[in-house]
């Protein structure tokens, strides 16, 4: 769906480092087309809001360089300050339109989106600012301005892994609010979530994986 960027610049050395996709590995490896229902526990995020087509807009890009450049601010003043190091998650993305038929449509220009970058329940929300803000007087990057740090609890939620490009979602999308949410009495609240596991840059489109997530409530 989208062109997520990657970070660099992690710092290799003995100190163990905390990997929300190990600890996690349920909600970051579905089985490949297939739904599951899982409960999410609540995760603190990095995130810039925006809209607009992703693959177009000068402001999804900044959005995105300015998550990472959030996120391993962060990093690197947790570790040189509270002496603990982790992996920065992926990039992730919420992602949503006034029409939702635009969504499934792929009329991009009409989407609303939220990309963010998980941190660990360690971070402190003012030490993840503090560490944030200095990296914007020391870059000066104005577009690091734009990250705020905000708990999303979905609970209950449907989910499975996308193989292949982001614009090859649409029938499996179909599929989850079509067929499975209504033959499982489950309606969709909140808005669509992926999870980008792949970098696009490296890989081929057709072995890119998204974790595709929908919060769900009972009918």
């Amino acid at each position: 769906m989208v062109e997520p960027l990657t970070g660099s610049g992690a710092m290799d050395d003995a100190m163990e480092k905390l990997d929300l996709r190990k600890q996690h590995k349920q909600l970051y490896l579905p089985a490949v087309g297939r739904f599951e229902s899982i409960t999410v526990p609540p995760f603190a995020y990095l995130m810039v809001d925006g809209e607009g087509d992703p693959n177009r807009a000068t402001a999804y890009r900044q959005a995105v360089e300015a998550l990472y450049g959030a996120a391993y601010a962060v990093k690197f003043e947790s570790k040189a300050e509270l002496k603990r190091d982790y992996v920065v998650p992926p990039l992730e993305g919420l992602w949503w339109s006034d029409d939702m038929n635009d969504f499934v449509a792929r009329r991009k220009e009409q989407w609303k989106w939220t990309m963010m970058i998980a941190i660990p329940d360690f971070i402190d929300p003012a030490f993840a600012q503090a560490a944030i803000a200095a990296a914007m007087d020391k870059k000066q990057q104005s577009a690091l301005g734009r990250v705020r740090i905000e708990v999303l609890d979905e609970g209950r939620v449907v989910q499975t892994m996308h193989l292949g490009s982001y614009d090859d979602e649409g029938p499996l999308l179909r599929r989850l609010h079509e067929e499975f949410l209504p033959e499982n009495g489950l309606r969709p609240v909140g808005k669509h979530h992926e999870i980008y596991l792949g970098d696009p840059r490296k890989t081929a489109p057709e072995k890119l994986k998204t974790v595709l997530r929908q919060p769900v409530a009972v009918r």
